[in-house]
């Protein structure tokens, strides 16, 4: 049986709240950070290895979007971040919500974005745990070609220090008192990848672009940016192995968190067939 998606208010509810929370708290991080204030420090997700870990932050961080809480903000992608997952949340989140009802889709909103969170912050795990095992290899034997090395895999061309300290070290190859220096930098690298804060709605919207391929698998779509009709369950199918490849890949200056959106996915596929297994909605 194929459903098709009911007859609906533009902006139902819950999602409506949902977007007057996020615009506000855009615009109160882009206020207050003019202020010296940047309140991603703690409201933002940051890794439980990081000193900045606070347990609300598993939900506050689902409010924030963009760079936008410091003098250097980044304000256009700020706002290109704010709207883009703010669009997904009333195109596909109003259909769920009605099909379903308010209290319901909360409850789904809020346990994609938890779940993107978590598996975000295992896939970090395993990277910093990497990181940290190639810094304590490098400090254990270090010289010019273990620092190369380093610098190569973790993309460090783009960090002026880096890039600086290598080429001069690369002038005197053989020169000890370059290796204390070496420590150091990595030192404060790896301070800095884990007190790196993610933020946004994206995995909590990606849990509502699965629902909705799941629940209407057939409704014809038709992307902006590719005019040609596609079915919501190969669009949602190719996005899904869109975000794993980019995911493995981990191309440098990629500060997407594709893991954080497959986590939306895969706990709304939960979600949704522990609903129908218990017979609370029949879905298909």
């Amino acid at each position: 049986m194929e459903f098709r998606p009911p007859q609906r208010e533009v902006i139902p509810l819950v999602v409506k709240n949902l977007l007057i929370i996020n615009v506000l708290v855009f615009i109160a991080t882009a206020v207050i950070g003019k202020q010296g204030i940047d309140i991603s420090d703690y409201l933002a997700l940051h890794h439980w290895s990081s000193d900045k870990f606070r347990i609300w932050q598993l939900l506050t961080h689902m409010f924030m979007h963009g760079d936008v809480g410091h003098a250097n903000a980044q304000y256009e992608e700020g706002f290109m971040h704010l709207f883009s997952n703010m669009f997904g949340l009333w195109m596909f989140g109003s259909i769920l919500e009605q099909y379903w009802n308010s209290k319901r889709f909360l409850i789904f909103y809020l346990l994609c974005g938890f779940g993107a969170a978590l598996l975000h912050l295992g896939v970090l795990s395993f990277q910093y745990h990497q990181l940290h095992q190639a810094i304590s290899a490098f400090n254990a034997h270090p010289d010019v070609n273990a620092f190369s090395q380093l610098f190569n895999k973790y993309h460090l061309e783009n960090i002026t220090p880096f890039s600086e300290f290598k080429a001069e070290w690369l002038k005197y190859p053989t020169d000890d008192r370059f290796a204390g220096t070496a420590k150091s930098l990595l030192d404060q690298y790896y301070t800095l990848q884990i007190n790196e804060p993610t933020v946004g709605a994206s995995g909590a919207v990606f849990g509502i672009l699965f629902g909705f391929g799941f629940l209407f698998p057939n409704t014809i779509m038709m992307l902006l940016f590719l005019p040609i009709p596609i079915k919501a369950k190969y669009f949602v199918a190719m996005y899904a192995l869109f975000e794993l490849y980019s995911g493995i890949s981990n191309s440098a200056g990629d500060n997407i968190a594709h893991f954080a959106h497959l986590g939306g996915m895969i706990v709304a596929f939960i979600i949704i067939k522990y609903w129908n297994m218990t017979n609370k909605k029949t879905l298909y």
